[in-house]
């Protein structure tokens, strides 16, 4: 529990460290994120857990990707990202598990290891692929992802690249973990 806990206070203080350093109050960061002024500040207050949906929409307002604000968070950059040191985030929301494979401030190439719960899902708007090219590789179980309107049902081995920026639903159907690689390219 304490890891958790760790996790949003790192959190709380990077969404906060972000938005001062560029001047901003809770309220343009609202209007640049769609994220209440109010969710805002118990974010920043470490009084509530933000699911990935607020954290992506946070970390675009601030010009971020998801990874690059937990590795902001959690302060690693080295070259050499050992296993034990990677990060993991799990929404409270959706059970959705993130692990920061790589993610290095001055590289271009972000990669992600991904469990979806059974009959979990998760959402991303459009204006968060905006700044990057991604694919996403499925390693077990079968992914349901919703790319706009179109729907890619995705087994264990299968690999799709992401189109134009569109809303994404990422979603396992079944009732076993879905595991899957993201891998994501910085414009």
């Amino acid at each position: 529990m304490s890891e958790v806990l760790d996790i949003d206070a790192s959190l709380a203080r990077r969404l906060r460290l972000e938005r001062e350093a560029r001047g901003w109050s809770l309220a343009e960061v609202a209007e640049r994120s769609g994220v209440s002024k109010t969710m805002i500040s118990k974010i920043e207050r470490a009084e509530v857990s933000a699911t990935a949906a607020l954290l992506v929409r946070l970390a675009s307002a601030f010009g971020l990707t998801l990874a690059g604000l937990l590795v902001r968070a959690e302060g690693h950059a080295g070259r050499i990202s050992r296993a034990a040191d990677q990060p993991q985030w799990t929404d409270p929301e959706t059970g959705y598990v993130r692990k920061q494979v790589l993610a290095i401030p001055d590289h271009p190439l972000e990669l992600a290891q991904i469990e979806l719960p059974p009959a979990g899902s998760v959402s991303f708007p459009a204006h968060s692929f905006a700044l990057i090219r991604q694919l996403v590789w499925v390693r077990s179980g079968t992914l349901t992802l919703t790319e706009g309107g179109e729907r890619h049902s995705l087994n264990a081995g299968d690999c799709l690249a992401f189109g134009a920026p569109s809303d994404v639903v990422f979603a396992n159907e079944t009732s076993k973990p879905c595991r899957y690689v993201v891998a994501l390219y910085r414009q």
